[in-house]
């Protein structure tokens, strides 16, 4: 049944056509669901990060579940600063604001803290990440937005800069749409601490012999709503300290 949603999430990504969730028509659960996720890797190429998913409390207790998700990074998620979105490359494309990771170090480990994390952090930055959801109407479980790879889309990153005398936890996130403030939050609302869901993030990697690299970048999850949009449209997302980045919309 695992391949059956691996094939058909392939085709849903290569036709650009939303498709009921995997859910509906077979049995998945997060366990499965990883797998369906991890089966879809050799369609990218080489990865370069990871993302995370569902890191607020509060979404987590709306949702059901206790933990975040992950899903992975590859070169054709990327979007250079100043490329515009092309929305004819996705089904229902929603951004939102991260603050992203770029690390110094390799990390790995069952018991990895997020003091650790902030250690071998190279830099950190303001980020874009541009959500495509493969089901119809955004409409999925946790295990299908997982085996989804987490509805990954494209991600733009600003220039990193020293972690040092940043206080992740507390600097101001905006998020502007066609001009109009459409979302603030901190940087606590990812997990209680953004390093803090990079840490998770390592741990469970370490269940399959995984870690982090020096270079990868992390998405350390979503800080507000996510904002649908079409062409036309600007976002720009701000966070204190760590600067400003607009992507336009086509």
């Amino acid at each position: 049944m695992a391949d059956d949603g691996v094939e058909l999430l392939r085709a849903a990504r290569r036709e650009r056509r939303a498709i009921p969730q995997l859910s509906d028509s077979m049995s998945l659960d997060l366990e499965s669901a990883y797998e369906v996720q991890r089966a879809q890797r050799a369609d990218f190429g080489d990865l370069i990060g990871w993302k995370l998913g569902v890191t607020s409390r509060a979404k987590q207790q709306q949702v059901g579940v206790d933990a975040p998700i992950y899903g992975f990074l590859a070169a054709e998620h990327v979007l250079d600063v100043g490329e515009p979105l092309d929305t004819s490359r996705h089904i229902s494309p929603r951004c939102e604001p991260e603050i992203v990771f770029v690390m110094g170090q390799h990390l790995a480990g069952a018991h990895v803290t997020a003091t650790e994390v902030l250690a071998a952090t190279a830099g950190v930055a303001v980020g874009i990440e541009v959500l495509d959801s493969r089901y119809t109407d955004y409409r999925f479980t946790m295990p299908d937005v997982v085996a989804d790879n987490a509805s990954a889309g494209r991600y733009v990153v600003g220039s990193p800069v020293p972690l040092a005398g940043i206080d992740l936890r507390l600097v101001g996130v905006v998020l502007e749409h066609n001009g109009d403030v459409v979302a603030t939050a901190s940087g606590a609302a990812s997990l209680g601490h953004p390093a803090a869901a990079v840490a998770w993030l390592v741990r469970a990697l370490a269940a399959h012999d995984e870690g982090l690299r020096a270079g990868d970048v992390i998405l350390s999850g979503g800080l507000t709503a996510a904002v649908p949009v079409t062409a036309g449209d600007v976002v720009v997302a701000t966070i204190d300290r760590l600067g400003s980045l607009e992507l336009a919309v086509r």
